[in-house]
């Protein structure tokens, strides 16, 4: 495959994956009351990251967080929660491409774990930093540190991101018959 040929594919692909991306995000297996959820939104980024390196993956979740801040009903407090909880935590999930180039269950698992918990740290820490202010208790527990309360109420990435792995490792087989990307 020549360069241009290359370049096209990855374009195509990461136009595809974010679009799948959002529209897995429309559906959701849990809600949290002040936005967050469980879905399967990161798995498309993920299995690009993976496929195409980590490069294209962060470009691709970049994209989905603009995106998704958009079109899926983004809450914001302000500028910094828009880059911290939609455009850095979805573009972190692109660090899924440290799996890249590995063969088996450990590359996947690998990519999914880094790429889900890139974007776990980033939600954790706006909503540490910013929203703490808003902090109210949390299941049934009485809130007084921002940075716990954060760290509980952003469990819902943490279950997306053990979703989105075993999903993954189950699409092993089927992403090692895709056309090679080099």
């Amino acid at each position: 495959m020549n360069n241009t040929s290359r370049t096209t594919r990855a374009l195509v692909e990461g136009a595809l994956m974010v679009a799948a991306a959002e529209a897995l995000g429309f559906i959701k297996l849990w809600h949290m009351p002040e936005g967050g959820s469980v879905s399967m939104m990161m798995l498309p980024i993920v299995l690009y990251a993976l496929r195409w390196g980590m490069k294209e993956g962060l470009l691709a979740g970049c994209a989905l967080g603009i995106i998704d801040f958009m079109l899926g009903g983004g809450i914001a407090i302000g500028w910094q929660s828009i880059l911290g909880d939609y455009v850095v935590a979805c573009t972190l999930i692109g660090i899924a491409g440290v799996g890249h180039g590995k063969k088996g269950v450990g590359g996947v698992v690998l990519g999914s774990i880094a790429g889900c918990l890139g974007r776990y740290v980033a939600v954790w820490v706006t909503g540490a930093t910013l929203w703490g202010e808003y902090m109210y208790d949390i299941y049934g527990l009485p809130m007084t540190n921002e940075w716990v309360y954060s760290a509980l109420y952003n469990i819902p990435v943490l279950v997306s991101g053990v979703l989105t792995t075993i999903v993954a490792v189950l699409l092993i087989k089927p992403m090692e018959r895709l056309p090679e990307t080099k």
